[in-house]
């Protein structure tokens, strides 16, 4: 069990976010040293990464909070912010570069090569201590996939960078930089619109991505006792829990609640359903109450 002082992936984002800031500065000061415009795409990426990170480290501190009466759900909803602030950025961050790229590409800028390939390899070698450092994480947390998913973008952008630097000691091809950089924002700009989309079907409580709610229906239908089931509702708080609630129908009054309830709830937690709340009604109940029809 993980303590409230230090949750899940804490120590991990830490020192991401320790690797990751070092880098930025280098890449920063490094890029505007030679003239690198694939450096400062990538010094601009590692300081969203670095705001996201610690958003994320924010994040995971306080959805480790516990519910109470105000938040009867606790906080775990606030890491689903986090993951969707820190996507708008990144995706900000891959507009601005191919921006920057195409008013390179027409100015013909020329940069030292020697000082990006430097560097350039100093950044691969902090990526990849940072991925290593994530990967052990990154399925218990929507926040740590997407430091995770960023880092590895990043490594790819280090390596972009490098072999830019090669074509251009070699073989002076100083576009090289240029496209290098956009190759970096092709690389961030899906990645950032996927995190982004999965931490909208969050907020929209839609259902998750990997439950068959047809599934679900049929397995609570095939129970003893159950006739229909009606206003199955399936979500995620923080993208990795699945709730659910339901109502079952009977015949008649069920005197072996617990029973049905131990069942049901075993039928959900095959399904991957962590938490759910279940009501039991005759057949003539729902016509007392609204129900939540299905398109």
């Amino acid at each position: 069990m993980h303590s409230h002082a230090e949750p899940r992936g804490t120590r991990s984002l830490l020192i991401a976010l320790g690797v990751t800031g070092s880098i930025f500065l280098v890449e920063l000061i490094g890029g505007a040293i030679a003239g690198s415009l694939a450096l400062v795409s990538d010094a601009m990426h590692m300081l969203s990464d670095s705001t996201g990170l610690v958003v994320a480290l924010v994040a995971t501190l306080m959805a480790s909070k516990a519910a109470n009466a105000k938040a009867t759900y606790g906080y775990k909803r606030i890491e689903v912010f986090a993951a969707m602030l820190n996507a708008v950025t990144v995706a900000g961050v891959s507009i601005w570069i191919v921006v920057e790229a195409f008013n390179r590409l027409s100015n013909g800028a020329v940069n030292n090569a020697s000082t990006t390939l430097l560097i350039g390899t100093i950044g691969l070698v902090a990526n990849i201590i940072s991925a290593l450092v994530l990967h052990r994480d990154r399925e218990h947390s929507m926040n740590i996939q997407g430091a995770y998913l960023h880092v590895l973008v990043d490594l790819f952008g280090s390596i972009a960078v490098i072999i830019a630097s090669i074509l251009m000691l070699s073989f002076g091809w100083f576009w090289a930089d240029t496209v290098a950089s956009l190759i970096i924002a092709a690389l961030i700009l899906p990645r950032a619109m996927q995190l982004l989309w999965n931490a909208l079907n969050v907020l929209l409580e839609r259902v998750p991505a990997n439950v068959d709610t047809n599934e679900i229906r049929q397995s609570l239908e095939s129970l003893e006792c159950v006739t229909a089931v009606h206003d199955l509702h399936v979500w995620s708080l923080d993208g990795a829990e699945i709730l659910a609630t339901c109502h079952l129908v009977v015949e008649t009054p069920v005197t072996t609640d617990c029973d049905l309830l131990d069942r049901a709830q075993a039928a959900l937690k095959h399904h991957g359903v962590g938490h759910s709340t279940i009501q039991i009604e005759v057949s003539g109940h729902g016509a007392h109450e609204e129900v939540c029809h299905h398109s």
